[in-house]
């Protein structure tokens, strides 16, 4: 079975062992392209500009073709920004996961692609990467979504960690809240609240609206669950270094002019 080496810091592919070798050898880059957005522990987020960093966003999107059947785009990757996850030691930023977000996205997507490397799934890093965009929008005035459809990893992860953050607000709000109310707390969309309360059996469906319909004691049996439980890996905001680019909450404008 024929073999393709790859420098896991600059992301260079190549066919022969002995020019990984001589690679390995001379290879400076001990970080990925780009700037580091943020940094807790040994757990860093790197911010890399597709139109500045070419083919370094090439060769990842390519990396990721290797294990995400749907992944198409690797050339045409201009108008895309990747957030990289690395695991930080001596040797240098070892690659986790990414995802990427198109620079400008009229359908409020917040991610196109997302992947965590296998060697370290499970161990609470696609949550992270999920809660990481998130925290982007937030910032950005924006509310968001990930791009559909969706894997079935993907849909699993993402019903998990909204169950998760509704459940937990709702735990601790006290009187009634609204569906928009949530989705600008959360920046989640209002479309993928409604689908994730439908899933917890939460909310109905009353004269044109949907109301979410809880106890106190339905949310703490729900958050028991093994199904929704705290994220291993959480964003500390204190080392987020970004700021808002966008502006405006623009998608929340949208709605109330059709209201």
């Amino acid at each position: 079975m024929q073999a393709t080496y790859i420098c896991e810091f600059c992301l260079k592919y190549m066919k022969f062992a002995r020019t990984f070798i001589n690679h390995k050898a001379n290879c400076e880059q001990r970080t990925p392209s780009g700037t580091e957005i943020y940094r807790y522990g040994t757990i860093a987020v790197y911010e890399i500009d597709a139109t500045e960093h070419k083919i370094y966003c090439q060769n990842l999107c390519l990396l990721a073709k290797l294990f995400l059947d749907h992944k198409t785009l690797y050339f045409d990757i201009e108008p895309f920004i990747m957030y990289v996850l690395c695991e930080v030691d001596k040797e240098g930023a070892h690659l986790v996961g990414y995802f990427s977000k198109e620079r400008s996205s009229p359908d409020f997507h917040n991610v196109a692609c997302i992947l965590t490397l296998p060697p370290f799934q499970r161990k609470g890093y696609g949550k992270f990467l999920i809660q990481f965009s998130y925290e982007l929008s937030k910032r950005d005035g924006q509310v968001g979504s990930p791009e559909k459809p969706l894997s079935d990893l993907g849909k699993l992860s993402y019903r998990s960690y909204w169950s998760w953050i509704l459940l937990d607000l709702l735990r601790e709000l006290h009187g009634t809240v609204s569906i928009r109310e949530l989705s600008n707390m959360t920046s989640i969309t209002e479309e993928d609240i409604i689908s994730t309360l439908q899933m917890l059996n939460i909310v109905k469906y009353w004269k044109g609206q949907h109301i979410i319909c809880v106890t106190p004691k339905q949310v703490e049996e729900h958050l028991r669950s093994a199904n929704y439980r705290p994220p291993v890996l959480t964003v500390h905001q204190e080392a987020l270094k970004w700021f808002q680019k966008s502006g405006k909450k623009t998608r929340s404008k949208k709605q109330k002019s059709n209201d």
